[in-house]
């Protein structure tokens, strides 16, 4: 089954599947987008050196069918759909669903929802298409991956039997390096997490492929947690303490890079100058895909 959702900026939503009274009939732009590629040119030389490329944003057309009663009715229907999809409104979060595949994209209506004449059809059925643009054209998958670098396991568990040498309540995962996998199609950003269980002296992650890391000069007490989002135009470095969130964007090490993962395979290590047994890392992040 094939469905989207639209969810504006003000968290107002609606959905276009198989039931009215929004009968999603058509969607484009869903798959790959142009793509721009920079090449120099030097004298005398035959052809083109190639730079790099970027991709334009995408564009999605959508086409739906609106059913009601009645023309009072149907005027309902075609002011909610003018609401929602309202260009001023900024960017929204329009969810793609066929199948077992569930992707998202951050989009803006280019233009009002369009209602052209149907003859004989404009009191019971309307046809409708609505135009978006995404700046960024990459589908990301909604449920965030999690990958847990460095934590503590609990082991204790009922039925409990008490055993004469005693019993173990946790253990620390024995590997500094783990293996984090990126399963979309281009390199993405991520949301790291230091957990300072006790004092912890400047927590870094490492990347062991590229050889790049990103520190923190700072000296965590217990229940503190820094994280750090490594997005393209959304970098932050943030505190927790004690439900208080602080900006920290000066506690950087200057030669630390602001991580991202790869297509496939990425390991990573972490470390303290002090206390890395009192550290928890996970990393947080969305894969990034093509199309869909």
């Amino acid at each position: 089954m094939e469905k989207i959702t639209f969810i504006n900026s003000k968290g107002q939503s609606v959905e276009l599947g198989n039931d009215g009274p929004y009968i999603l009939t058509k969607i484009e732009g869903t798959g790959a987008v142009n793509v721009d590629i920079q090449t120099q040119k030097s004298p005398y030389q035959d052809g083109e050196s190639y730079l790099g490329n970027t991709l334009d944003p995408r564009l999605i057309s959508i086409e739906v069918m609106v059913l009601a009663e009645n023309i009072e009715e149907m005027m309902i229907h075609r002011r909610k759909m003018l609401n929602i999809f309202n260009p001023k409104l900024g960017e929204g979060i329009l969810i793609y669903e066929i199948g077992s595949i569930r992707r998202e994209i951050k989009a803006i209506s280019e233009l009002a929802p369009v209602f052209p004449d149907a003859e004989g059809f404009k009191d019971t059925m309307q046809p409708g298409l609505i135009q978006l643009y995404c700046p960024n054209p990459f589908w990301k998958d909604i449920n965030t991956a999690k990958e847990e670098v460095a934590i503590w396991r609990g082991s204790f568990e009922f039925p409990l039997e008490l055993v004469e040498e005693g019993i173990e309540l946790g253990y620390r995962e024995p590997s500094l390096i783990v293996n984090v996998l990126n399963k979309g199609d281009v390199a993405t950003g991520m949301r790291i997490q230091f957990k300072a269980l006790a004092t912890v002296v400047n927590p870094s992650l490492f990347n062991v492929n590229t050889r790049e890391y990103f520190k923190v000069n700072r000296t965590m007490e217990a229940g503190e947690v820094i994280t750090v989002a490594t997005h393209f135009q959304n970098k932050r470095v943030e505190l927790n303490k004690n439900g208080v969130i602080s900006n920290v964007f000066n506690w950087i090490d200057f030669q630390s890079t602001f991580l991202q993962l790869d297509p496939g395979d990425n390991l990573f290590r972490y470390d303290a100058d002090e206390g890395i047994d009192n550290l928890e890392v996970s990393i947080y992040f969305n894969p990034q895909h093509l199309g869909v």
